[in-house]
């Protein structure tokens, strides 16, 4: 016995062990292609798009001051000075997309005072929550590297500077 599948080409097979419809119903339309639409191809997701997800989803984590080292920091705040230039949401974040997993690293810098334990604990279920929830993917880990502590009088001497310019 030989095994025809549906390939999408029109040759229909009839196994009843497969139960597989080999021609339309009166009154019913032919049906091209075979199976379920939703089956038919494949979706990547760019590493960008994980990373611009992770990345917003960990700045929504309170205690989490930025994102990035010291040096992409500064060349971000440049950039974001620039006119027509955008904020960059994926700075401080690293993807590694596969088919159907994803794994992350980000640098963070936290506030001074809060548990850093626990921000890293809130940044990890709300960027594999977000992630999951919107790529289907499954994160495998989430890697954090905490840079820096934003000290409240660091805040103060930022915000002169900028006042300068």
């Amino acid at each position: 016995m030989t095994d025809m599948t549906d390939s999408g080409s029109g040759a229909q097979a009839s196994d009843p062990e497969k139960n597989l419809e080999t021609a339309p119903r009166k009154g019913q339309a032919a049906r091209r292609g075979g199976g379920d639409p939703s089956t038919r191809g494949r979706t990547t997701i760019a590493d960008g798009v994980v990373e611009k997800i992770a990345g917003l989803a960990a700045r929504d984590v309170l205690g989490v001051h930025a994102m990035g080292s010291g040096l992409s920091r500064t060349f971000g705040a440049v950039r974001d000075r620039v006119p027509g230039g955008t904020k960059s949401v994926t700075r401080g974040v690293k993807a590694e997309v596969g088919e159907v997993q994803t794994a992350l690293d980000l640098e963070i810098v936290v506030d001074y005072g809060v548990s850093i334990a626990d921000v890293a604990r809130d940044v990890r279920e709300n960027v594999v929550a977000a992630v999951e929830r919107m790529t289907g993917l499954e994160v495998v880990e989430v890697n954090i590297a905490v840079s820096d502590v934003k000290l409240p009088e660091e805040e103060e001497e930022e915000q002169q500077e900028s006042r300068l310019q």
